[in-house]
This record gives structure tokens, C-alpha cells and sequence, in this order.
């Protein structure tokens, strides 16, 4: 998953076979967590639907990252400092736009179309996250969870020429001559 661009095609496709498992693995997490969240609230509280659902998507958002950062990319991490806040950034900026895709599906069926019941403010909510899943997947690996560039003595651009053969000596060397006997 960290060397992006090497490899066949085959193994290319293994790997991101592997990242989208991990990448669903943490999502059903979030979506379980956010669809938990967003109905724990509606029943209990009086809150608008889109609220709770706000409230919800930052709830899933935290989880997510937690998941994405020790899980799904973890191969991918930043050693340093910088580089974690980097990517935390990035990981809240996208994550609200994720979260205004995700609560704009609501929003318009809540308030556009009157579809606000529970089962409808569910469904509707789904449709939302799944929206925002695709945008969510794209921009995590792409600019949050960036593959890291593999070491160049790993990946030589050209093969490593085979080394020349030893030029053959033109004559013989000469015996070694014969060690005198011992007088014991």
C-alpha cells in the first residue's frame, strides 16, 4: 500500500483491494457509530434532525481518524511532529466537507422535500454518509494518508549491471618451490 506506482498491476490491485477492506472495515465502524449517535440523540433529546446529525458526523469523524490512523493507514504514518499535524489538519478539513455532503442529503430531504419521519431521516442520513464516503476515501488516501515514498537504495531506477569478468593472467605462476627436509 506505501508504494504507490511500483509493482504489476496485479499487486497494484491487491493492494488497494486491501486498503478499500481496511478503509470499509474502519467506515462501518464510523457508520455504525454515527447512525448510533444520530438516534440516541433524535429519541432522547429535542433536537432539529440535522443538528443531531451534526453532532453525530463529529462524534463518527473522531472515531474514524483513530481507526484510519492505527488501522487502515498506519503503514503510512508520520514520524514527526509536523507531519502529524499536517495530516490532522487535512484529515478535519476534509472531514468537513465530508460532513457538509453527508447533512446537505438531509438537509435537502428534511426541509425540501418534508421527508422528515424517523425511518425517512434514517434512510436519508445512510444516503448521505454513503455520498460522503466516496469523497471521504478519495481524499484520505490521496491527501490526508499520502503514501510514503519508498527509500531510493530500495528501488534502483535501473538494474545493477553485472560486474565485469576478472581479465585472465597471460602466463602461469610459478611453482612454489620444494621446502628442504628437517634434519631432526
Amino acid at each position: 500500500m506505501s508504494t504507490p506506482g511500483n509493482g504489476s498491476v496485479l499487486e497494484r490491485v491487491r493492494g488497494l483491494v486491501r486498503e478499500v477492506a481496511k478503509f470499509g472495515a474502519v467506515g462501518g465502524l464510523g457508520v455504525l457509530v454515527n447512525l448510533g449517535v444520530f438516534n440516541l440523540i433524535r429519541s432522547t433529546t429535542d433536537l432539529q434532525v440535522v443538528r443531531a446529525s451534526v453532532i453525530a458526523t463529529v462524534v463518527a469523524i473522531a472515531t474514524n481518524y483513530l481507526g484510519f490512523r492505527y488501522f487502515a493507514y498506519r503503514d503510512r504514518a508520520h514520524g514527526d511532529a509536523a507531519g502529524r499535524t499536517r495530516e490532522l489538519v487535512l484529515f478535519v478539513a476534509f472531514s468537513a466537507i465530508g460532513l457538509v455532503i453527508e447533512n446537505g442529503v438531509l438537509y435537502v430531504a428534511t426541509y425540501g422535500f418534508g421527508w422528515g419521519g424517523p425511518v425517512a431521516s434514517n434512510v436519508f442520513k445512510f444516503i448521505g454518509i454513503g455520498t460522503a464516503t466516496v469523497f471521504r476515501f478519495w481524499s484520505y488516501r490521496t491527501w490526508v494518508f499520502k503514501a510514503l515514498p519508498t527509500p531510493l537504495a530500495a528501488t534502483p531506477a535501473e538494474p545493477m549491471p553485472e560486474p565485469a569478468p576478472l581479465p585472465k593472467p597471460d602466463r602461469r605462476p610459478e611453482p612454489l618451490p620444494e621446502p628442504e627436509p628437517a634434519n631432526n
